[in-house]
């Protein structure tokens, strides 16, 4: 009586009849009041599907199925060919979204606590050595063996730093021929039986990227050899009739450039990160960088690309040098300095 008492004060008393809803049936109804996007959509059902516990009432939800079902994910058999379990982000991002449930059953008082509550999660690789970048002659490599329709495609990820599905779904109007700006507004989905969706980019990457001039030289090319036309919405890139190509028709043209190319280990999307590093090289600040890639916000910047800007002590040794250079300027180097003083 003492605990249910103090439960109703605190504000965390839950009735246990309201327990008695499983996993799955909640989740069901609470989704269908959820506003999301696209593939928010798909990933939240897609985290909801594969838990082990979809009809364990709420009630009974421990944090031992919690951990059952993690580590299921983490040594599943996946097929032949395939490295067995699923890889710890998408394990902590799957993990992620069914809190996010809990935690709604938490605030409808369905449930007392949230039992996803300090789950071991298995570790990441630091962003340094996760992330693969390909060198500048890796990516002329892939450009010269690119295809007349795809090398521009390949060009738009490495030096706009556009995501796959966000190029697919460039139209010409897009482009600022004579600004040389690009406007980022949609992206293409894979749907259900290989169909094509256009859907909104993702959030916070609805933006204006400003090209170098040699990219809409490369641009221009392509629209005028196999793109010509009037129409500012047609597609910059076409796949099967006529619309945008899809994640498996470019895939498949990565995949011939690649090997065309005798590049390995790298996907379209590390191509975003060479364009990222590349703005980082040159000075650019994270609000540069964050509004250059659709971020949502300098945080998620700073978390994938942190390793790459300069570090206190290469900023305070190039202010020193660049102090002295100023400081003995007419001189050759220092040591020229010290023996024109011992002189």
């Amino acid at each position: 009586m003492d605990e249910q008492t103090a439960a109703i004060i605190t504000g965390q008393f839950a009735a246990p009849e309201a327990g008695k809803i499983t996993f799955a049936r909640y989740f069901d109804e609470w989704a269908s009041r959820q506003v999301w996007a696209t593939g928010t959509d798909k990933a939240m059902r897609l985290a909801a599907r594969c838990v082990t516990f979809a009809d364990v009432q709420l009630g009974a939800l421990r944090r031992s199925h919690i951990e059952q079902w993690v580590k299921a994910m983490q040594t599943a058999d996946r097929g032949e060919g395939k490295p067995r379990g699923l890889a710890p982000g998408t394990i902590r991002t799957r993990y992620n979204n069914v809190r996010s449930v809990l935690r709604a059953a938490v605030r409808d008082r369905v449930i007392p606590s949230d039992p996803s509550e300090g789950v071991t999660l298995p570790r990441t690789r630091r962003a340094e050595a996760a992330m693969e970048i390909p060198n500048p002659a890796q990516v002329r490599a892939l450009l010269d063996a690119a295809g007349p329709r795809f090398v521009a495609f390949v060009a738009l990820a490495a030096f706009a730093g556009l995501r796959l599905g966000e190029a697919a779904a460039v139209q010409v109007g897009d482009v600022n021929f004579l600004g040389r700006s690009l406007r980022v507004r949609r992206q293409v989905q894979r749907g259900s039986g290989g169909s094509v969706e256009i859907t909104p980019p993702k959030y916070g990457s609805e933006r204006t990227i400003y090209l170098a001039a040699d990219l809409v030289e490369i641009l221009s090319h392509h629209v005028a050899q196999h793109r010509p036309g009037s129409d500012p919405q047609r597609w910059l890139f076409e796949g099967e009739a006529g619309n945008p190509p899809h994640q498996n028709t470019v895939g498949y043209w990565w995949r011939k450039a690649c090997r065309d190319a005798g590049v390995a280990g790298f996907t379209l999307h590390d191509l975003r990160h060479y364009f990222a590093s590349g703005l980082i090289a040159q000075g650019c600040d994270v609000v540069t960088v964050q509004r250059a890639l659709g971020h949502a916000n300098p945080a998620v910047t700073l978390k994938t690309y942190s390793h790459l800007w300069p570090t206190a002590e290469d900023k305070t040794r190039k202010a020193a040098a660049a102090l002295m250079a100023e400081t003995l300027a007419g001189v050759d180097s220092s040591a020229d300095y010290l023996r024109t003083r011992e002189a």
